[in-house]
């Protein structure tokens, strides 16, 4: 008996959304469609959709936050309609920009304390905008310097590890300028300071150095990297600065190594970029650029506006962007203080060693993340003739875990690893999760390698 294809005519709101029309349709994917969908209609289909998608908490891949108290969640949702930009109709949100601006340099340990004057930084969507704004600070700076002294001003470079994430490239190929890496190698995944400084030259704007590296979590030696430049500038006449991409590290360093020196106590570092949506404890879209002073960013690069309702500044790449960010950022900062991101940053880097201590106890890995430093555990097999870190990597997803593998950069390429962010809601007992399911994982593929090389000795 065929299925009748006489369909109801009635209104759609009285159907159950699974008995309408629209669960039969294709998604509109290539042109907007010709007639509206009902709102409950729509959700759902996207809310289906959606269930497709990993859990957030679940991936370990990434940096970003992602869990915040509800009553923040409740902030965040009440702002939703405001433009950030529109400072003159919303001045308390631009107080709380400014505030938490000031907040941050503070922890930074900044001198504007001492000239009595409110911190020189701003907002920005990451730390990707962050660091193109510092560069662009950087490179007007240096060719203003050149042009005062007759000198071309055409060529600019900036000196990085080979480990930076790809944002820093991006800022060299937009705005061309020479990238020189100083090259990693086995062993030793971060950049040496001494090859930096050896490559610094005249044209050469800042040397950035990386508070928690992308890859392991590293910490770079900002503090030699200074006093080498210092003898360095000394020598020449130069005067090369620092920029400090503390986009993971900056929200750890003050709480767990208060005595480290990478940031502003340090003479050469002139601005310092922080993602406030990764150890900030802040959903995805904020990120925060401190200069150690005003006078380490031209005027020149900074627009003033008067056509949304008063004079204002403003230096950043995009226009509009949503308060909601700068909201829950100044919410996290009253809401935890100094001892609260003290006592998440300590649980987290105890879950870490955790996880690290399990990982070693399997007798399987090669452990290649420090202690001190980002909370991440990045690890690589022994072993790989049978199977890969690729391998482990897909297993996991099996189990809902989201664990990257990927390669070293150039020069140790042939290293690859796999790597777990511990994040503020990454508890102990996931930690001892991960590492029962590694367990099978691996049991489970030793059982597969084992059938394959068996299978291969058959006789037909």
């Amino acid at each position: 008996m065929g299925l009748s294809k006489t369909f109801s005519a009635s209104d759609v709101s009285v159907h159950s959304t699974y008995a309408s029309r629209y669960i039969r349709d294709k998604p509109a994917k290539y042109k907007i469609p010709e007639n509206s969908t009902p709102k409950e209609v729509a959700y759902q289909v996207i809310n289906d959709e959606l269930m497709l998608d990993g859990k957030p908490r679940l991936n370990l891949a990434s940096f970003v936050t992602t869990w915040m108290e509800p009553e923040c969640d409740k902030l965040i949702m009440d702002s939703l309609n405001k433009n950030y930009v529109d400072m003159d109709e919303y001045p308390v949100t631009t107080e709380l920009q400014n505030r938490c601006v000031n907040m941050i340099a503070d922890l930074f340990n900044a001198p504007h304390k001492e000239s009595d004057e409110a911190a020189t930084g701003t907002g920005t969507v990451g730390s990707s905008e962050a660091i193109m704004l510092a560069g662009l600070a950087f490179k007007r700076k240096w060719q203003i310097k050149r042009k005062a002294e007759g000198k071309p001003y055409d060529k600019p470079n900036i000196v990085t590890g080979a480990n930076v994430q790809v944002c820093w490239e991006k800022f060299a190929r937009y705005f061309e300028v020479e990238l020189k890496e100083v090259k990693v190698r086995e062993d030793y995944y971060i950049m040496d300071p001494a090859k930096a400084v050896e490559m610094v030259d005249e044209n050469t704007i800042c040397v950035a150095a990386i508070l928690g590296s992308t890859y392991n979590g590293e910490f770079e030696d900002v503090k030699l990297l200074n006093d080498l430049l210092l003898e360095k500038n000394k020598q020449t006449g130069w005067d090369t600065p620092i920029h400090v991409d503390a986009a993971s590290g900056g929200f750890i360093a003050p709480f767990l190594y208060p005595e480290l020196e990478w940031d502003f106590r340090l003479p050469l570092v002139k601005s310092i970029n922080v993602s406030g949506h990764k150890y900030g404890l802040v959903y995805a879209g904020i990120g925060w650029i401190i200069w150690r002073s005003k006078e380490d960013l031209p005027e020149d690069l900074i627009f003033h506006i008067n056509y949304l309702g008063a004079e204002q500044p403003t230096f950043t790449l995009n226009f509009s962007k949503g308060s909601s960010q700068i909201i829950a950022q100044y919410y996290q900062l009253i809401r935890q203080g100094f001892e609260g991101y003290r006592n998440i940053m300590e649980n987290c880097h105890n879950n870490a060693m955790v996880l690290k201590a399990g990982l070693e106890k399997t007798e399987r890995f090669k452990i290649l993340s420090k202690d001190i430093g980002v909370p991440v555990v990045a690890f690589s097999l022994k072993d790989t003739s049978r199977y890969n870190e690729h391998m482990v990597s897909e297993h996991l997803r099996r189990f809902g875990w989201i664990v990257p593998a990927y390669s070293m950069p150039e020069d140790a390429k042939h290293v690859a690893l796999l790597r777990v962010v511990i994040r503020e809601d990454f508890s102990c007992t996931l930690a001892e999760r991960l590492v029962f399911d590694v367990t099978h994982v691996l049991n489970e593929l030793d059982r597969q390698a084992a059938t394959a090389v068996n299978g291969s000795k058959c006789v037909y």
